[in-house]
């Protein structure tokens, strides 16, 4: 339920709150979350509503949604660089897409508040050596050492500062030509160049005389220079987000002004819990991620408490079944919401409920596994009449060897060569791309 009382919004604190750090000092967090209270708004309450707008549309079948980035940013990888590839990459695939939907794509980052990451175990021991998991740098630090893992509460305004500065450049890349749509395409003919990826060879030349076609028509150039990018992460650590919750001037409505859009991961989206219940009171723009033990009863009930007016663009469901389920599973989940009547956005993350340890010890995921659970969606989605809506990837615009397979083939022993992440593993940047491809494709062909 949406409601003006401030006092609602921290009803949550009554609620079981599931993957929350176990802060040693009250009184540090207390500091904490009162320095964050007191900084700015990272996004703005009428940027959530227009992206809100956006995916009513995709909810319609009049746009596509792809969201991409890391699978828990790093402090010392928020560099120009590295956000500049990120954005680089996603916006090389959303030009793919867009040709391949013949739709606009909304552009939203898993950048700028994705610090902190739910974990199977609350400590990690080596040895003799028991300590905190690492818990993503809004909570303490990777390296295996007594201080590095303390849960720090002030790493939590480490993080907005890391993020503030984040969606500075966002901004400035994307609103300062950098996106420009015939750069974009410059950039996909690169990739083109590796024979690799031939098999896509037709579609790129398809969408070159596509742009070429738009600049010989006189098309508006200036206007493409600019795209709107939104930001999302996991709304995991409640303190954070209760910190940045504010009320909105227009209408005295409260919004997490610390990303435009936020979701409930698989492991805190029990309808009684503190996630839903501190969610359930913004106007932000929601997801729910759903997997293949999910009941449709809570499914329907999360969509009660978090949906009550069943507004368009305000539910997203993002489903990370798993190759193996996706076809199984999912069916019985979309006819439950259909026979409701929720009007929600189906956005697929192929990547979740696809990770493996190799024999060498080595986490990481099969490219061809992903694309066939992406393609069990589509398949699912479309037999039941609903729209497939959107790709939720963890990915990186850097070239890691962190995900199997592709058509540059990683294997085994290449996954050794550049294995950066921290917690899971990412699409790199070619990846990617031909993930893109490989969509766009499915889009094309119903």
């Amino acid at each position: 339920m949406i409601d003006n009382d401030l006092a609602c919004l921290d009803a949550y604190r009554e609620r079981p709150a599931a993957q929350q750090p176990d802060w040693p000092d009250p009184a540090e967090l207390a500091a904490a979350s009162a320095a964050l209270a007191a900084l700015p708004p990272l996004v703005f309450a009428g940027e959530a509503d227009r992206l809100t707008g956006r995916l009513a549309a995709a909810q319609r079948g009049e746009a596509f949604v792809l969201q991409g980035g890391d699978c828990a940013e790093i402090f010392a990888e928020a560099s120009a660089d590295r956000i500049r590839n990120k954005i680089r990459t996603v916006l090389q695939m959303a030009v793919v897409l867009t040709y391949g939907a013949s739709l606009p794509v909304v552009k939203m980052g898993r950048m700028a508040g994705q610090y902190a990451k739910p974990r199977s175990a609350a400590t990690e021991t080596r040895g003799e050596l028991t300590l905190p998991a690492y818990r993503g740098d809004g909570v303490n630090g990777f390296e295996f050492t007594a201080a590095a893992r303390r849960n720090d509460p002030w790493r939590m305004v480490e993080a907005y500062h890391h993020s503030a500065s984040t969606l500075n450049l966002i901004r400035a890349f994307t609103m300062g030509g950098f996106a420009d749509l015939r750069q974009v395409q410059e950039w996909n003919r690169g990739f083109m160049a590796n024979p690799a990826y031939a098999r896509y060879e037709q579609l790129a030349a398809q969408i070159d005389r596509a742009v070429r076609f738009m600049g010989a028509c006189g098309a508006d150039f200036e206007a493409l220079k600019m795209v709107e990018f939104f930001a999302s992460h996991e709304a995991l650590l409640l303190d954070y987000e209760r910190a940045l919750t504010r009320i909105d001037s227009r209408g005295g409505k409260p919004y997490d002004c610390s990303a435009h859009f936020l979701w409930i991961g698989e492991r805190t989206r029990s309808p009684e819990g503190a996630h839903a219940e501190l969610l359930s009171h913004v106007r932000n723009p929601l997801g729910v991620k759903v997997g293949p033990t999910a009941h449709a009863s809570d499914i329907l009930r999360l969509a009660d408490k978090l949906d009550p007016f069943q507004e368009p663009g305000r539910l997203t469901l993002i489903t990370r079944m798993g190759a193996d389920s996706v076809r199984a599973v999912l069916p019985g989940l979309v006819r439950a919401v259909q026979a409701a009547q929720r009007p929600v956005l189906w956005i697929c993350d192929p990547m979740h409920g696809n990770t493996f340890t190799t024999a060498g010890g080595v986490k990481t995921r099969r490219f061809d596994t992903i694309m066939d659970e992406v393609k069990g969606f589509f398949e699912v989605l479309r037999e039941a009449g609903a729209v497939p809506g959107g790709l939720h990837v963890e990915l990186t615009g850097d070239d890691v060897t962190e995900v199997m397979g592709g058509s540059e083939a990683i294997d085994d022993e290449a996954l050794t060569k550049r294995y950066e992440t921290l917690v899971d593993p990412r699409l790199n940047h070619q990846q990617a791309l031909e993930t893109a491809f490989q969509v766009a494709e499915l889009l094309r062909h119903p």
